[in-house]
């Protein structure tokens, strides 16, 4: 059995191969996040621009504009977007405003509609959509706020942890969010009650950069050069990379896992169940912030520049 088992491995490590994008897009500025549809790429960044692709043709087919700030000295700056989500073909946007503080907008119907403002002095990293009339908020003190937006109060704001954030994501059912921060703890928390389920703390010291989950399957990406991986029902394990890992991703099926790996900015695919490395991708010339997997054998991977990669594995 175990010699049927190296087999196996052997043979998979002389299949892997570098695979290279295979298509560049780029955005008006520095991409800070992104979100893909069946047929739309949406491309936020630090100008204060939403780029929208067509998947088909590749090209541009709209821009979302923010206003500018105003600087004290009458200078006018980009409001820069931090983060962007969507669903049922509204677009959800984080910026910053004045002071620091940002603002939350909902996008519809070439519309744009501005539901939380900067006087109430929030400082939030991330927003995501729960329903059409909720969505989660997460700020750089790890407060999750659940927002209503239908009846424009706050259904819940609770203080997680101690700890600055790192990242978080939803569960694919949006029934749980999971949030990392510069602990090396990642917590997985009940949307609807604010509750924590869990705390996963064995597989990373240091700060948590970015976390991905699919199917059961919690993915970190640590400071401390370690890839958390944490297993509903098994024991976790963690891979060694030889850089600071950015940035992690996975597969719907919670199968395959992704991360920065190196100096020179590669993604590395991996097995979830047997550990072993599988293709290495290679074409990123910056830091990697975002990895978005669409199904099993696409992927969308973002840096800190104006472009966004697409990828097509064997």
């Amino acid at each position: 059995m175990l010699r049927l088992l190296f087999i196996f491995l052997l043979l998979a490590s002389l299949q892997a191969k570098e695979i290279h994008p295979h298509y560049k897009f780029k955005a008006i500025g520095y991409v800070s996040d992104f979100i893909v549809t069946d047929n739309r790429l949406y491309a936020a960044d630090d100008e204060g621009v939403v780029t929208v692709f067509d998947l088909k043709t590749k090209k541009i087919v709209d821009t979302i504009i923010l206003e500018p700030l105003t600087t004290e000295l009458g200078e006018l700056q980009p409001a820069r977007i931090l983060s962007i989500d969507y669903l049922n073909g509204q677009i959800l946007l984080v910026s910053i405003g004045k002071n620091l503080y940002r603002n939350v907008w909902v996008y519809e119907n070439h519309k744009l509609n501005k539901i939380i403002f900067e006087d109430a002095k929030l400082s939030i990293k991330e927003a995501r959509f729960i329903d059409n009339e909720k969505i989660l908020l997460a700020t750089f003190a790890s407060e999750i706020i659940l927002y209503d937006m239908g009846e424009k109060y706050n259904r819940y704001k609770r203080h997680v942890t101690q700890s600055t954030l790192g990242d978080i994501t939803l569960t694919q059912d949006k029934k749980h969010i999971i949030i990392a921060d510069e602990s090396g703890e990642a917590r997985i928390i009940d949307v609807a009650s604010s509750k924590t389920l869990q705390i996963l703390s064995s597989e990373n010291v240091d700060n948590v950069f970015h976390v991905a989950h699919a199917k059961g399957v919690t993915l970190t990406a640590g400071q401390d050069r370690r890839i958390g991986v944490y297993q509903k029902g098994r024991t976790p394990y963690h891979i060694k990379s030889d850089f600071l890992v950015y940035c992690v991703g996975i597969t719907p099926s919670g199968k395959t896992g992704i991360y920065s790996s190196g100096e020179d900015n590669k993604l590395q695919l991996f097995s979830i169940q047997t550990k072993q490395k599988l293709h290495e991708l290679s074409g990123h010339k910056a830091v990697i912030n975002q990895i978005k997997f669409v199904n099993e054998k696409e992927l969308y991977s973002s840096e800190n520049s104006p472009y966004i990669y697409y990828w097509k594995l064997d």
